[in-house]
């Protein structure tokens, strides 16, 4: 609770990506149970990589895998909002990228909750760490916090 950051709004992002809360995403309280953001989180941000090409998860030859997560929230969604996922990269390395996501509920500017997933790139077969490639690598450029 020590931290006084502002909350981030649309202008913060440079990317985005529709989504809907579904009526099984409301918990017994009447909003939106914790555990769907980081579905919603992970839904935009594979979706942003397939639409651009930049993932096939049957055949891509490296992939993601989250290794790291985090949330805050600030207040509340539900069925039916209709949900924009903001993305942005806030850290780029040779085989890992810290995606930062915000969720805004239906026109509002500004995030009804924060979060960050952290995805290290893996070969299909071995598992191990792997390069990031430069097709995916400029797309994530685009995306960088600072604008590099």
């Amino acid at each position: 609770m020590g931290d006084k950051a502002p909350i981030t709004t649309r202008a913060d992002y440079p990317a985005f990506y529709p989504l809907q809360t579904r009526w099984m995403d409301n918990d017994v309280y009447g909003h939106m149970n914790n555990v769907v953001h980081y579905s919603l989180f992970d839904t935009a941000v594979n979706g942003w990589l397939i639409e651009r090409g930049l993932l096939d998860p049957r055949n891509s030859e490296t992939y993601g895998l989250v290794v790291e997560t985090g949330c805050k929230y600030y207040s509340e969604m539900g069925f039916p909002d209709k949900v924009t996922a903001g993305l942005r990269v806030a850290r780029l390395g040779s085989s890992s990228i810290k995606y930062e996501v915000a969720l805004f509920r239906n026109d509002e500017t500004t995030a009804t909750a924060e979060g960050f997933f952290v995805h290290v790139y893996v070969n299909r077969k071995t598992h191990r760490p792997a390069p990031i490639e430069s097709h995916r690598r400029v797309a994530f450029q685009s995306l960088m916090k600072d604008g590099a």
